[in-house]
């Protein structure tokens, strides 16, 4: 077994997000967009919604669900990069803040991944 480095980890993981969206009829717009400190992992279409997904991998689940790691601050920063993106494209209606939770196996593929939807209370 591999030892990923947590940027492989998370680089894997956000590939499997992008797949796992796409084959759910999600349209990709942008990739690892930033804004000062934030980084959202996907930005996607689903129909006429944009969503703004956090991805999050773990290899284990010693110290808790991927998900349980986004945090208050990070959905801040997230909201804020978010709302920088729409005044950029012009985007003025529904839009929804998704989590996407990938735990990997010992070969790096995904065993597990969880959508959640409108996870962000805001």
């Amino acid at each position: 077994m591999s030892h990923l480095s947590n940027r492989e980890i998370g680089n894997t993981g956000e590939n499997l997000a992008t797949n796992y969206l796409i084959s759910h009829g999600y349209e990709i717009q942008e990739k690892n967009w930033r804004f000062s400190k934030a980084e959202i992992d996907i930005i996607a279409k689903e129909g006429e919604i944009l969503v703004f997904v956090e991805v999050k991998t773990r290899s284990y689940t010693y110290y808790g669900k991927p998900e349980d790691s986004v945090n208050a601050k990070k959905e801040a920063l997230i909201m804020d990069a978010a709302q920088r993106y729409m005044e950029k494209t012009g985007h003025d209606w529904e839009i929804r803040f998704d989590i996407i939770s990938i735990i990997l196996g010992g070969d790096n593929r995904a065993v597990q991944i969880n959508h959640y939807k409108d996870a962000f209370f805001y």
